[in-house]
């Protein structure tokens, strides 16, 4: 299985895509627990708690993982996985143009 990463996550787990330990039947928790294990430097990052932290996104197939049966959810063959933190900045942020 594969997760894609984006912005420092990436740049801490040292690339966009990393294969991972986990298959079809797995649920998403165990992908993120093989995730972890191979780049423990995200954990501080991505766990509040022991929990996936409340501004980490975590989606399946383009969709929040909250909205859509949890960490438990169970893995299908050819699933997307993705970590978004927040994200901030840019040309509309908070005080552009001034």
């Amino acid at each position: 299985m594969e997760w894609k990463l984006f912005a420092d996550l990436a740049e801490i787990a040292g690339g966009r895509e990393i294969d991972v330990a986990a298959e079809p039947g797995d649920t998403v928790d165990e992908a993120l627990d093989a995730l972890l294990a191979a780049h423990p430097d995200l954990r501080d990052r991505v766990l509040d708690d022991g929990e996936v932290a409340d501004h980490i996104n975590v989606l399946r197939n383009g969709k929040n993982v909250r909205q859509g049966g949890g960490m438990d959810a169970t893995l299908e063959a050819g699933d997307e996985l993705a970590l978004f933190p927040p994200v901030s900045g840019g040309a509309g942020g908070a005080g552009a143009g001034r």
